[in-house]
């Protein structure tokens, strides 16, 4: 598991590396381009008494509610079955991963993008077909890893815009991982190959793709650390990037919605409020704590954007709720807050009765 560890740390050192250049989600609604600093706006937002006692009020609400969930969660027989019955949807999870990144790559490629909204390219046989090939489930490594290469090579030397569609890589390293699963057209020619007296039965003593990943420190338990620590980074680069970081254009969103009459407080407030929510959000998947409710509440930021940005495209977030609702199902995982300290926070503060799943939060 170390070798595992060290290929998903070191693919994540790699992403967060990379954030200083690209493009955030708010080009796709508004094309303000007036700069802005950071510095502008949290001395906006610090020099408001009213400001101030909201972030403070919403902070002590957080801790106690997170601190009151730890106590008494695990009293609660509704969230124990919550727990088990996600936790009992495992064997779906390639399923989900597949759907995930499938899905908007063939939309993709007949809308004309390549992978984010932000880079119009025509590259729709390439996009379709993996796109095919990953709902289908034949040659499902290998197409995840040719996907991943080509948003690599997009990336680095193409368009560096492309960083807005991180959570991209988290999709095809969690399928190259995790594998076909079922249904899938690579699980249907295995049966084949395994069942004596078939045509493919020849291919018997062939070595399986996951014996070789295993061999080099790749097992499907890394996937949940592989989801978590690129799609915590995509929210986190969401949330400091596009919000903290081109504050100009993202109070142009605030206008152009006028969101201020949703929720009563100034266009500043609202940009360092929406950055803070994403960036702690990002934090909170890719420490794996409180995994599934930080995926719950990424969940339903993606949800709020939908309905309060009616032209905010949704293929664009397809692959964010597909992840975010992999990570409800798998928790936390090794390598996580939740595997180590949670337990121990639990321990002291309900007086010795908690979960000993790790991935259980």
């Amino acid at each position: 598991m170390r070798r595992t560890f060290r290929w998903v740390v070191g693919a994540s050192a790699l992403f967060l590396a990379a954030t200083g250049s690209a493009v955030a989600h708010v080009d796709y609604v508004t094309e303000e381009t007036t700069p802005g600093t950071v510095g502008e706006l949290f001395a906006a937002v610090f020099s408001s008494p009213l400001a101030l006692a909201l972030l403070g009020g919403g902070g002590i609400a957080v801790v106690a509610a997170t601190l009151g969930y730890l106590r008494f969660s695990g009293s609660l027989q509704d969230i124990e079955v919550a727990r088990r019955t996600l936790a009992s949807y495992r064997p779906y999870l390639p399923w989900m991963l597949r759907l995930s990144i499938g899905l908007p790559l063939v939309g993709a490629g007949f809308a004309g993008y390549l992978f984010s909204p932000s880079v119009p390219a025509s590259a729709r046989l390439l996009q379709v077909g993996i796109g095919f090939l990953l709902l289908f489930g034949l040659a499902t490594r290998l197409t995840a890893l040719a996907g991943l290469l080509t948003y690599g090579w997009a990336l680095s030397g193409q368009f560096p815009e492309l960083l807005l569609a991180g959570e991209y890589v988290a999709g095809f390293l969690g399928i190259f991982i995790v594998g076909p699963g079922q249904p899938s057209a690579d699980m249907m020619l295995r049966r084949m190959v395994a069942t004596e007296g078939t045509i493919l039965s020849r291919f018997q003593g062939l070595p399986k793709p996951e014996d070789l990943l295993s061999a080099i420190g790749l097992t499907k338990a890394a996937a949940p650390l592989s989801i978590r620590a690129f799609l915590g980074a995509n929210f986190i680069y969401l949330g400091v990037v596009q919000k903290w970081l081109q504050p100009t254009q993202a109070a142009a969103v605030v206008t152009k919605y006028d969101l201020t009459a949703v929720v009563p407080v100034s266009p500043e407030l609202w940009v360092f409020g929406a950055g803070l929510t994403e960036a702690a959000v990002g934090v909170l998947l890719l420490t794996g704590t409180l995994t599934r409710g930080a995926a719950a509440a990424a969940f339903l930021i993606l949800t709020t954007t939908l309905f309060g940005l009616p032209d905010d495209p949704v293929l664009a977030h397809i692959t964010l709720f597909g992840l975010s609702s992999a990570l409800m199902v798998t928790g936390g995982g090794r390598f996580s807050i939740d595997a180590t300290v949670v337990p121990a926070i639990r321990r002291r503060l309900s007086a010795g009765v908690t979960s000993t799943d790790p991935s259980s939060v």
